[in-house]
């Protein structure tokens, strides 16, 4: 931590303080009520990294597809980023089934596909944004919102 200078702290300071500030402006303008999220764990290596930063957006159940990465809630609080790896259509409703990139199998492994083949649209928080197909991602500085 020591080659960190008081000038980089205060623009990291604020440049998360801008951040906070614009999300109610970013949570309109995307649709979603959680407009960022801060990626925790390794399960998306090499992609995305523990302390990165994702932008979401709204999607309808239709607009979700396969090979994109979604931002669901968890059954044991929080939130879980992982990539859709299949869409299962039932008489009760698409679900998502979902893995993370660095992990050998779906998310049924961690119980989270409790009602149905995957998750359903209504743990759905957003999509993570990726303009033209390239995940915006502002590396680490979200690590600082773990520490604390």
């Amino acid at each position: 931590m020591s080659n960190i200078s008081k000038k980089d702290v205060i623009t990291i300071a604020i440049f998360l303080a801008l951040i906070i500030l614009i999300r109610p402006a970013l949570a309109l303008a995307t649709g979603t009520e959680t407009p960022i999220a801060v990626v925790r764990g390794n399960s998306m290596l090499p992609l995305l990294r523990e302390g990165d930063i994702v932008f979401l957006h709204h999607a309808t159940p239709q607009e979700i597809r396969i090979g994109d990465i979604i931002v669901y809630k968890s059954v044991n609080d929080g939130y879980i980023i992982h990539r859709v790896v299949k869409i299962v259509n039932t008489s009760n409703g698409i679900f998502y089934v979902t893995k993370g990139d660095n992990n050998p199998v779906d998310d049924s492994i961690l119980g989270q596909f409790i009602n149905g083949p995957g998750i359903s649209y209504d743990r759905v928080v957003g999509i993570v944004w990726s303009p033209m197909n390239e995940t915006f991602v502002i590396p680490i500085i979200g690590i600082i919102s773990l520490i604390i």
